[in-house]
C-alpha cells in the first residue's frame, strides 16, 4: 500500500521526455550551470559506465579521460538541471557495470561499436 502511494507521488515529478540510452553508450550530457545571475549549458562527454535506481532516484555514471586522468560524474536522470542527453555512439557491452574501464589506459578503453540499421 505505501509503495503504491510513493509511486503516485513520484509520478508527478517524472520528466515527460527522457532520452533513451544504455550502459556503454557515449553521450553528451548538457547540464545547466548557474554563474551568479546567468545560466549557461555545459556539456560533459563520456561513456556511460553504470546505471542504478528507478523512478526519481534513477542515476547514471559517465566517465571520460581529461589530460590523462579519469573523471567520473554521477547524474540524476530526472534532474531539472539536465537539459538533454545526446547519444553520440552505441557500443556492444556484456555487463551492466563497466567498472573495469577504470583500470584501462589508451586504446584499451575503446568499446566495440554497435551497428544499427
Amino acid at each position: 500500500m505505501s509503495q503504491e502511494i510513493l509511486n503516485l507521488v513520484e509520478k508527478s515529478f517524472l520528466k515527460e521526455e527522457v532520452s533513451e540510452f544504455e550502459v556503454g553508450d557515449t553521450v553528451d550530457v548538457h547540464t545547466k550551470i548557474l554563474e551568479g545571475e546567468k545560466e549557461r549549458i555545459q556539456v560533459f562527454t563520456g561513456t556511460v559506465i553504470a546505471m542504478s535506481g528507478s523512478g526519481t532516484r534513477e542515476m547514471f555514471s559517465v566517465r571520460r579521460i581529461v589530460a590523462g586522468e579519469g573523471v567520473e560524474r554521477k547524474f540524476p536522470r530526472q534532474s531539472p538541471r539536465i537539459d538533454k542527453v545526446v547519444v553520440k555512439r552505441k557500443s556492444v557491452v556484456r555487463r551492466a557495470k563497466l567498472y573495469f574501464l577504470r583500470d584501462r589506459v589508451g586504446k584499451a578503453v575503446r568499446l566495440k561499436e554497435r551497428r544499427t540499421k
